[in-house]
């Protein structure tokens, strides 16, 4: 009985010290990545924002549903192993830049992606993917800073970019 006590009151020590760790991290960060895409600029922009093709060519998005917008914006849901994320275009000015937005308060996290693309020598195009996030939950915010980290998901994105139009 009292090695059962002791071991909970060690795991009980571990979970606080983990959650006290996450609060002492910002709730924001930024995080950037680029890429060098072996297509013009206006072929970047185009696959990037033809939402309902991510299922064919991002890693991990099982499904992609259009959503109604009921201010002009256009919005989708995905299904990836991240869970079900809804998103908001907050801005686009083609094709050099689009400004995406976890369209959702109800998740442990939210902020925007900022994707840049200029043009480069050969045809190419420069793509950066800047990501000025929030993690509220401070366990998750523990588990970003130290294992995942937070630009994971960009630079998959970008390989899955010059995946598919190398």
């Amino acid at each position: 009985m009292k090695l059962w006590l002791v071991a909970l009151a060690v795991v009980v020590l571990l979970v606080v010290i983990l959650v006290v760790a996450g609060y002492t991290l910002p709730v924001k960060h930024r995080a950037v990545v680029q890429g060098l895409i072996a297509a013009p600029p206006e072929r970047v922009y185009a696959l990037i924002t033809d939402v309902a093709a991510f299922p064919s060519w991002r890693t991990g998005v099982r499904s992609v549903e259009e959503l109604p917008s009921p201010d002009g914006k256009r919005r989708w849901r995905e299904v990836s192993g991240n869970g079900t994320i809804p998103f908001v275009v907050d801005s686009a000015d083609p094709p050099g830049r689009l400004v995406t937005r976890i369209d959702s308060k109800s998740l442990p996290f939210g902020g925007t992606w900022t994707f840049e693309i200029r043009p480069a020598p050969d045809g190419k195009a420069s793509l950066d993917i800047i990501e000025d996030g929030e993690i509220y939950n401070p366990i998750f915010r523990l588990v970003s800073r130290l294992f995942i980290g937070y630009d994971g998901t960009m630079k998959q994105y970008v390989s899955d970019v010059q995946r598919k139009l190398k």
